[in-house]
């Protein structure tokens, strides 16, 4: 996945260094079928995790903030918390599918907020990263 960054940097300069620290981590993260690479994404308002096994090229699970049974009980709550539930649902359908550990690629943002909040819910439900 290239992005022309130049480009993107002149119109979102931190766009652009998100996309730089994503290149970085993709070149040293990958997720197989026994333990699945993590891949979060944030916009303002929601968040969407990825469980995918780069081998096949397959994505094994997803959630996300916009997710019937998430947004239901999100209702009232801040977005931290928010982030901690999808972090919550996901490791019970990787454990549904008999994953107990997975490889966590924070996708360039940088780990705090909502993103430490997903691997936080990750880990009390169960789940190694």
């Amino acid at each position: 996945m290239k992005h022309d960054l130049k480009a993107i940097a002149k119109k979102q300069p931190s766009v652009a260094l998100r996309l730089r620290r994503k290149a970085r981590i993709r070149k040293i993260v990958t997720g197989s079928k026994e333990r699945p690479r993590l891949s979060i994404f944030k916009s303002a308002k929601h968040i969407y995790v990825q469980a995918i096994d780069d081998t096949s090229a397959k994505t094994l699970a997803s959630v996300g903030s916009l997710d019937a049974s998430i947004k239901q009980k999100a209702s009232g709550m801040k977005k931290v918390e928010v982030a901690k539930l999808v972090g919550k649902m996901l490791a019970e359908k990787l454990k549904s599918n008999d994953l107990s550990a997975a490889v966590f690629d924070r996708n360039g943002f940088r780990y705090t907020g909502r993103v430490a909040a997903v691997a936080d819910g990750l880990r009390e439900a169960g789940l190694t990263i």
